[in-house]
């Protein structure tokens, strides 16, 4: 990089440059890269130590969906932007304007190139909306938990437009990386575990409920009325923190149980595969 903010690469000589961000080192090697759409970005090898962020007390309990991209346990929504369904008018015209274009003509490979960047732009802009969420969740607070979802099987099912247009494998993937880099804490709760059957306010298992029903009322005793979301939120906030507590109260080697062996004793004449006079 030169004063005069140009990039000089060699072979090639001085070129302009639209930085996005200021470098936090003497960078020790690029790489220029074309994408479909006919763009090319420099992307840079440079050492750069970790960087903690300032302590907080507040843990985040994060339940991702389609209604609204991400609830809270505090109860803050965010809506999903969808930027595909936004953006599907203008891809169904690009693709119409390429598949009448003749193979391997320029006419074609001009509207191909159109078409990626339409495609590219609504790339682009989940991939901002990602970044700015992961990093104001991550500043806010110093430990994340969230389901693990099963992106894969559920983009098997009708909804699968929706789930790949939010993307939740890589904003998953840039809570988890900015969770190590800046200090923070990051785990996931199974998928199977109950949490939007369970109140939160009692414990109660209330069995199954359709995706239909948004709110429901605890039928044990308490009568603690749920939005489903925030619910959902504060029991994987609970159960994540549960996860964290009990994987550090594990040993290395015991795993948690007892490091002395015991003793042996002779196995039961009934059980499967036993000899007699095992020990």
């Amino acid at each position: 990089m030169l004063d005069n903010q140009r990039l000089r690469l060699p072979k090639v000589g001085d070129i302009r440059v639209r930085w996005s961000r200021p470098l936090p080192a003497a960078p020790s090697a690029v790489t220029v890269i074309k994408d479909s759409a006919g763009r090319y970005f420099a992307s840079f090898v440079v050492r750069a130590g970790a960087v903690a962020l300032p302590a907080t007390e507040r843990a985040c309990g994060l339940d991702l969906g389609l209604g609204h991209f991400a609830v809270m346990d505090d109860g803050t929504k965010v809506a999903a932007p969808r930027f595909l369904r936004r953006a599907e008018k203008k891809l169904k015209r690009a693709q119409k304007s390429v598949s009448r274009k003749r193979e391997g003509s320029n006419r074609r490979d001009k509207a191909r190139v159109k078409m990626a960047r339409q495609r590219a732009k609504v790339a682009d802009a989940r991939r901002d909306f990602h970044h700015k969420l992961s990093t104001r969740i991550i500043r806010e607070n110093q430990a994340v938990y969230m389901e693990n979802l099963s992106v894969k099987g559920l983009s098997r099912t009708r909804m699968a437009k929706s789930v790949h247009d939010a993307g939740w494998s890589s904003f998953t993937a840039m809570l988890e990386y900015k969770a190590t880099r800046y200090g923070r804490e990051f785990a996931r709760v199974g998928r199977f575990f109950p949490s939007s059957r369970t109140c939160s306010a009692c414990g109660n298992y209330d069995g199954p409920k359709p995706l239909h029903v948004r709110t429901w009322t605890c039928c044990c005793g308490c009568g603690t009325t749920h939005d489903r979301d925030v619910n959902a939120a504060v029991n994987i906030r609970r159960e994540g923190a549960r996860i964290v507590a009990a994987g550090r109260a594990e040993t290395r080697n015991a795993r948690g149980g007892g490091a002395r062996p015991q003793p042996l004793v002779v196995a039961a004449t009934s059980e499967t595969g036993s000899h007699r006079g095992a020990a």
